[in-house]
């Protein structure tokens, strides 16, 4: 009886560690998408794009003003699970694209 209460506790550590190293895993596989010194966002009106920015992007005026635009829309709880940006994919590649020359 000794010995497969040993074995059921070697199982259970062997499952424990098995189970925890897949969760840290899955952790770092979705944050490692995203470079240091990014944020990921999702964009558009009816298909939500997801975009890696710098994060120097939000403090921008242009970008506040769909950062205020996101907060009407969703207030604090975003479908995607991320920042949810409501505006055409089109637009925020534009504003983007001008923020990234100046």
């Amino acid at each position: 009886m000794g010995i497969q209460l040993m074995g059921l506790a070697h199982a259970k550590q062997r499952l424990q560690r098995t189970l925890s190293a897949k969760i840290r895993m899955a952790s770092s596989s979705s944050s490692s998408n995203v470079p240091k010194g990014h944020i990921a966002i999702y964009v558009g009106e009816s298909y939500k794009k997801r975009f890696v920015i710098p994060i120097s992007y939000l403090n921008h005026p242009l970008f506040q003003d769909l950062l205020n635009l996101a907060e009407e829309e969703f207030g604090f709880d975003h479908p995607m699970g991320g920042l949810t940006i409501p505006c055409s994919e089109h637009y925020f590649i534009t504003l983007t694209s001008a923020l990234n020359c100046s």
